[in-house]
């Protein structure tokens, strides 16, 4: 079996991603989050990673993507067209947005982030899409170092009532 270290830099253009792998792509959010929360990481609870919780208007089986390389899968994310959660005012189609981004394990360290990046640049040049955005706790500094390193900015932070902020990230494509 081939294997992947910190050192071993995957290239942009070898990640595909394909859509409406709606079971695939949750299997890897479920197996990416107990390992998350296993490691001390603020993360989804495994009962937000459903069918039932996760597809909706915005986020249709068909949105569901897993990445692959080399035949393997490694990784799965929801890319939808539209996020009346948090980018109310934009309509459909004005950008790609990222949810439940998740790298398995065995592929962290390795660039993965900006191949996956890589690839939804691709498609939403395909489509005529100008911009990729996505969001996460603003006190996720680990994650957060990655999107900035993968080229993406904070466009907004949410601030609730609770305590908890949300940054919203954008990139130009």
């Amino acid at each position: 079996m081939e294997t992947y270290s910190v050192n071993t830099e995957i290239s942009a253009d070898s990640i595909e991603i394909v859509p409406d792998k709606m079971e695939d792509a949750i299997r890897v959010m479920q197996e990416v989050a107990e390992w998350a929360r296993g490691a001390g990481f603020r993360v989804w609870p495994q009962e937000w990673l459903t069918r039932d919780e996760l597809v909706s208007d915005e986020a249709k089986p068909e949105n569901f993507f897993i990445g692959m390389l080399r035949g393997r899968i490694v990784c799965a994310f929801i890319l939808q067209w539209s996020d009346s959660e948090y980018w109310p005012d934009e309509p459909e189609y004005a950008a790609a947005y990222i949810h439940k981004l998740c790298v398995r394990r065995e592929f962290a360290h390795c660039g993965m982030t900006k191949s996956i990046v890589a690839a939804v640049r691709r498609l939403c040049m395909e489509k005529g899409i100008r911009y990729i955005r996505l969001d996460t706790g603003l006190d996720e500094r680990k994650i957060r170092k990655i999107y900035l390193n993968a080229g993406f900015k904070i466009v907004d932070i949410i601030d609730y009532e609770n305590g908890n902020s949300m940054a919203l990230y954008e990139m130009e494509v």
